[in-house]
């Protein structure tokens, strides 16, 4: 059937009164189209749109507890990236007190990137089948646990049950990384999404910026071990008590969705019957989809470099400045507060001109500026300039990670958002693991330098595949083109 046929049903309705009423937000009737997701990317052509199904305005609403629902969900991820990075940033305390070797330290971070890998594809599953509220209440559940089974090993001969609560809160992070797009969606309208998709992603750069900052002041490098256990212990407890706080609030507090969907982009994901949607059917046409495959190669090397350098931060730091593992931590919030600043400018800047491939190839070679200039500045003995060049490498690195989320988003609606943004966060988790482990190898043979520079190359791979992405911006062609026929609607509405 073609949209023509369609207009005289739709023209009878306006004629007779029968839309939704009562409505804070019109953007107009929704066509409907079933977007192909194989190999070909020139998406809307002609005549798709002529064969398009056009479905009836919808009635969509913005409610104030939006709010409320990315709050919880940020100082849930706050906590969760908080205990990624207590023990990196002060590594050398932390062999120290547990005579163990500094490969075994990177693993305290690493088993967060490795836990990621085999568990993704089930809570994507979970994700689509049960929903977002079940997924960050079993998350924080896992968060919640992990934290406090830590409290029992501030003791010499307890690192391994450390690694084991270690292990069970990178299982809470498995539940976090997909769901800021799907939040952002579910939530928010078309002209905030990707701020708020931002700000989601904000409330995990947050708890890594405390990572950076806490442990080092709260468990100072003394050599007494009763006394540094006694500061490891207190660390720990506060974090656990952190954690169960927000599993309460996320019980009680956090809902799945909105009663009215937000946006006809929405309006039109909730119209697929369940019976007409398969979970590995959608994993297959996104690996099918050349331009989202190319955004998961891309993403994967500018997270994974920053999760190398992140985790590695505190042994670059005292190679060139020993004893200055407080300013490593401030170094570490440097880069995370700049790139706090870059991810809410480059939310409102794709909220307000959509220009998503623009702007993620140009934070993506900015990036790699940025890293280049940190990697042959960082060896020059002066910490004023580390911090500088730290912070530009944090705005642009740290900016770009809602800029994947948003751009997959795009290339792949109307897929899950929880989907696409797990496939980014496996690639970042893989190559995370493999830059962290290539990059401390490198740096304890050949210095920090190599170390970086290795890094840099990767960038560059990046940024050429970002250049061969084709922009084909799905999800903000739903929304135009229920703006386009509710105008052609209502033209012929008027000429009858």
């Amino acid at each position: 059937m073609s949209s023509q046929d369609n207009f005289p049903e739709w023209i009878d309705n306006l004629a007779t009164g029968n839309t939704y009423s009562g409505r804070t937000q019109r953007t107009g009737l929704q066509e409907y189209n079933q977007l192909p997701l194989g190999d070909s990317c020139d998406i809307m052509e002609p005549s798709t749109m002529d064969t398009a199904q056009l479905f009836p305005l919808m009635e969509t609403k913005l409610y104030k507890r939006r709010w409320a629902m990315l709050f919880i969900f940020s100082v849930y991820s706050m906590s969760n990236a908080f205990m990624w990075l207590q023990y990196s940033i002060i590594s050398n305390i932390f062999t120290k007190f547990y005579n163990i070797s500094t490969l075994a330290i990177d693993w305290l971070s690493m088993i967060y990137f490795l836990t990621y890998i085999p568990l993704i594809l089930p809570v994507m599953w979970l994700l689509d089948n049960r929903g977002i509220r079940d997924v960050v209440v079993v998350g924080s559940a896992f968060n919640c646990i992990g934290a406090w089974i830590k409290t029992s090993t501030a003791q010499p001969e307890m690192f391994a049950m450390t690694f084991l609560g270690q292990f069970v809160c990178s299982v809470g992070t498995v539940f976090i990384l997909g769901i800021p797009s799907r939040l952002a969606s579910l939530w928010f309208g078309q002209q905030e999404v990707s701020t708020a998709c931002s700000i989601g992603v904000l409330g995990n750069q947050m708890g890594i910026a405390i990572g950076f900052l806490v442990p080092p002041i709260l468990v100072p490098n003394v050599d007494d071990m009763n006394e540094l256990a006694h500061h490891i212990r207190i660390m720990f407890y506060i974090s656990a008590g952190v954690a169960t706080l927000i599993f309460v609030l996320v019980v009680i507090v956090f809902q799945e969705k909105p009663e009215i969907p937000p946006t006809q982009a929405q309006v039109q994901a909730r119209s697929i019957s369940p019976d007409e949607y398969s979970y590995m059917a959608s994993i297959l046409r996104l690996l099918r989809n050349k331009p989202f495959m190319l955004l998961v190669v891309s993403y994967g090397l500018n997270v994974g470099c920053f999760y190398a350098v992140s985790t590695l931060l505190n042994r670059m730091i005292i190679e060139h400045y020993p004893n200055e593992e407080v300013n490593a931590g401030r170094i570490g919030l440097t880069i995370v507060i700049a790139g706090m600043v870059g991810s809410l400018i480059c939310g409102i800047w794709l909220d307000k001109t959509k220009t998503y491939k623009q702007t993620t190839l140009v934070v993506y070679l900015l990036s790699l500026t940025g890293m280049l200039v940190y990697a042959f500045t960082l060896n020059l003995g002066h910490l004023w300039v580390v911090f500088i060049t730290a912070g530009v490498l944090g705005f642009f690195m740290t900016g770009y990670l809602p800029l994947g989320f948003e751009f997959a988003v795009e290339l792949t609606y109307p897929e899950s958002e929880g989907t696409s943004s797990g496939l980014l966060n496996c690639s970042a988790q893989i190559f995370g693991i493999i830059f962290t482990i290539c990059q401390g190898k490198i740096i304890d043979k050949w210095g920090t330098l190599p170390g970086n520079i290795f890094l840099c190359i990767f960038l560059l791979i990046g940024a050429v595949l970002t250049g061969f992405i084709k922009s084909d911006l799905r999800r903000q062609k739903a929304n135009l083109q229920s703006m386009v026929h509710t105008a052609s609607v209502s033209i012929s509405a008027c000429a009858a």
